[in-house]
């Protein structure tokens, strides 16, 4: 696959940089360079992530940071059996719990909620870091959704997290997630209220929080262009009597 040329592999964070040292130096910076493009693409144009990523796989599958990449880009892709084994490769070449999460919710892609909900109550969570374990409870709350267990789903996201005023860069998630669980059990009321304090924690417009609370509120969106052709419209039928049809303009009755 094609590699811009502004593209170094340099761009690497120092711990892959060093995983890649274990390779010949060509190669590490080819493979270098397949891993800049998964990060660069794997948000905006997750299956070109995934085409680098087999590159980079085929070139360097026994460096842990390449298959951690690899399972990135399947998972974004849904793939989630295939990113499911790679995580698991990951983590036997680390020892690493980092994944852990991601791979619960691999098994929830899976169709295996319960698996998920075992390795949420598994001593792997106690060794994950703050940010795994929000991680690891929204995996588990969204399993127990996956069961129909709703009510049991807001009682695990109830947590120190949750009730804190400090926002960290899983509040606006965790928040968002308890609203929707709210919302979906019918109270709208409580769900409102945060979705309102998941927007305040959502700086960067990763939920669309604000939406949901807009639709809460009964609030209209109109888009702009529409708007425009509305009145168009209204002032063809009320004002244009002169019975010819400009350019491009639909006759009543038209199909679009």
């Amino acid at each position: 696959m094609p590699i811009p040329e502004d593209v170094t592999g340099e761009e690497i964070d120092q711990d892959v940089r060093q995983e890649l040292q274990s390779l010949p130096k060509t190669l590490a910076e080819d493979v270098a360079r397949n891993l800049v493009m998964v990060a660069r693409l794997l948000d905006e144009d997750p299956e070109s992530a995934y085409g680098y990523s087999k590159v980079a796989l085929r070139l360097a599958s026994r460096v842990a940071a390449v298959r951690e990449a690899a399972g990135f880009a399947a998972y974004a892709n849904q793939k989630y059996s295939e990113a499911l084994a790679e995580f698991r490769a990951a983590r036997r070449m680390t020892g690493s719990v980092e994944l852990w999460p991601l791979m619960a919710d691999c098994e929830r892609g899976l169709g295996r909620p319960e698996k998920a909900l075992d390795m949420a109550g598994a001593a792997e969570v106690h060794k994950l870091d703050k940010a795994g374990q929000v991680e690891m409870r929204l995996v588990a709350a969204g399993a127990r959704r996956d069961m129909g267990q709703l009510d049991a789903a807001i009682v695990t996201l109830q947590s120190p997290e949750l009730a804190s005023n400090s926002v960290q860069p899983w509040t606006a998630r965790l928040r968002y997630a308890y609203a929707d669980a709210l919302f979906a059990a019918g109270r709208q009321g409580e769900a409102r209220e945060w979705f309102a304090k998941a927007v305040e924690a959502d700086k960067d417009g990763s939920t669309d929080a604000s939406d949901r609370l807009a639709e809460l509120d009964g609030v209209d969106f109109v888009d702009a262009l529409d708007e425009s052709e509305s009145e168009s419209d209204s002032e063809g039928a009320n004002g244009d009597v002169s019975g010819e049809q400009a350019p491009g303009e639909l006759e009543e009755g038209d199909d679009e």
